[in-house]
């Protein structure tokens, strides 16, 4: 059986109410609170509806955040849009929207905390 092999992401930041705006804004999603001791994490939707391999904001005490981590790249319908709401809640994009060939389009944006995640879209 063939897989995606992604089974859990998890975004480093620093500070979590603007971590929290600028994806649910960008991302147009509401993230969810998960109990853990000592560290604050917001998870990505995980129901039964939600597609794609879940994920957290997670921020820990003397954890950095920022550039040299994993790349996430986030599906959208079109990632010029989330590359714009990203410029507009604090981010940058690092990358306009350009063309992977026949898989698409991807945008590379940067958060608040300096994580750069990619967006990828068909069209």
């Amino acid at each position: 059986m063939t897989s995606n092999p992604v089974g859990w992401f998890e975004i480093y930041v620093q500070d979590m109410p603007r971590a929290r705006a600028f994806y649910e804004h960008v991302l147009d999603l509401t993230l969810q609170p998960l109990d853990m001791p000592d560290i604050e994490m917001l998870a990505f939707p995980m129901d039964e509806e939600a597609t794609g391999a879940p994920g957290a904001l997670i921020r820990v005490p003397d954890v950095p955040s920022g550039p040299g981590g994993t790349m996430v790249y986030f599906s959208c319908e079109d990632c010029a849009t989330e590359a714009a709401r990203a410029a507009a809640s604090g981010g940058t994009i690092e990358q306009s929207k350009m063309v992977v060939g026949e898989y698409g389009f991807v945008s590379i944006i940067r958060d608040p905390d300096g994580n750069m995640l990619g967006l990828h879209s068909r069209q």
